[in-house]
């Protein structure tokens, strides 16, 4: 059969349209979340849980400087070197102004309150499991924090990486919000799978990921290169660490190994922000980690 020009025009036409509409940035409609109460207490939980300090305050900050979330600090991987913008309660610089429905839309869904896409070196691919009432309280928490003046810096990537319509692309492809791990978990395993694979985010450094950065889900949390340094990022299925559950809570309560040797690098950070959740949180992450599939 022979395709004429039209055909082609029509497939290409086709094809323009279908590529217009897939990387668009797509939001839910604007919940109300005006009947949820939030609570700054349970804010600071889910913000420690979730690292937002870790990546957001200026580099080498200590103390109470740890929660002025002015950003600058620099990320570098395969794509480019990614900046941590500002997101204190600053209302020009920061993200004072937002409501909690722009707020929920960019932490769970990537997209800024102009419309645009995030790039996914904000683990909004994590964050999207994140409950509503969580939201809502992290919310509540971080506008109590002190206010910055501090300007966003622009990331560093280049062409044709730093075009943000085709992270829409890239969010059809790898953007799930559904369970990893599912089954008849426990009340603790379950706990312990929000924390993991929702709001420590533990996937985006432990897993595999592929030629354009989608993580590669049949290899959870089976260890990755280190994108800021040489080196591998470990196992943490039970193929790979073989603690028992009482030395892993105590490793994320004092970062020292059952070798007696002491955490380093950026998992400092985890270790310093599981330390400060209950206890029974560090043994439902333990918990949860023991029933994970052994990955070589």
């Amino acid at each position: 059969m022979r395709i004429g020009w039209r055909h082609v025009v029509g497939i290409l036409l086709v094809s323009a349209a279908a590529g217009i509409y897939i990387t668009a940035p797509k939001t839910p409609s604007l919940k109300d979340y005006s009947a949820l109460t939030g609570d700054a207490g349970r804010g600071a939980l889910v913000f420690t849980a979730s690292g937002c300090a870790s990546c957001h305050m200026a580099a080498e900050a200590e103390g109470e400087a740890q929660l002025v979330l002015s950003g600058r600090q620099k990320f570098p991987s395969d794509f480019g070197t990614f900046v941590a913008p500002n997101i204190s309660p600053d209302p020009t610089f920061g993200i004072g102004g937002w409501t909690t429905a722009a707020f929920a839309v960019a932490v769970r869904d990537g997209v800024s309150p102009e419309g645009e896409h995030y790039f996914p070196a904000m683990p909004y691919t994590a964050y999207s499991r994140m409950t509503d009432q969580d939201l809502v309280d992290l919310k509540v928490y971080m506008d109590t924090l002190p206010a910055s003046d501090e300007p966003s810096q622009a990331h560093e990537v280049s062409f044709p990486f730093n075009i943000r319509r085709s992270i829409g692309g890239w969010k059809f492809l790898f953007m799930r919000d559904d369970w990893v791990i599912n089954g008849d978990l426990t009340p603790e395993q379950t706990r312990g799978r929000y924390i993991v694979e929702a709001l420590a985010h533990c996937g985006e450094c432990h897993t595999p990921r592929n030629l354009l950065g989608g993580l590669e889900r049949d290899m959870w949390l089976s260890g990755a290169p280190n994108p800021a340094d040489t080196g591998k990022v470990p196992n943490i299925t039970p193929a790979g660490l073989k603690w028992r559950a009482a030395e892993v809570v105590e490793y994320l309560t004092t970062g020292f190994t059952p070798e007696f040797d002491s955490v380093g690098g950026y998992m400092g950070h985890v270790v310093e922000n599981m330390s400060k959740l209950p206890k029974s949180d560090r043994e439902a992450v333990a918990a949860y980690l023991q029933l994970l599939p052994p990955r070589p």
